[in-house]
This record gives C-alpha cells, structure tokens and sequence, in this order.
C-alpha cells in the first residue's frame, strides 16, 4: 500500500472512534439533565411551603416600597 492509502485508513479509523466517543457522551448529558431537574422538582415539593411564604414576603415588601416611592 502507498503511504497515502495508509494515512487515509488511520484517518478514517480515528474519526469513526471520534464519532463513537461523541454519540456515546450525548447520552451521559441528557441522563444527567434529567437527574438535576428531578431533584430539583424535589426540593421544590419538599420546600413548597417554606418557598411560598418566602415569595408573598418578598412581593409584600416590593409592594410596601414601591407604594412609598
């Protein structure tokens, strides 16, 4: 075989493992996607009640201020 021809067969050899290691780390992003919103749809079920009061204060005290501007 000519140089050439080799240097194409490596070349095509890296880019399929190239392909491979990309399709394969797509997945590992999207389970992990998936587990941070699931805990975090768990804390906020958990802290529903604590996250509700700490909201009406605060809009309480946006309302308290602006109507003194």
């Amino acid at each position: 075989m000519q140089k050439i021809d080799m240097w194409m067969i490596r070349a095509g050899i890296h880019c399929q493992k190239v392909i491979r290691t990309l399709r394969s780390n797509e997945g590992i992003g999207t389970v992990e996607m998936i587990l941070i919103l699931v805990v975090l749809i768990g804390l906020v079920l958990i802290f529903k009640e604590k996250l509700t009061t700490l909201v009406d204060d605060i809009f309480k005290t946006i309302d308290s201020k602006s109507k003194s501007v």
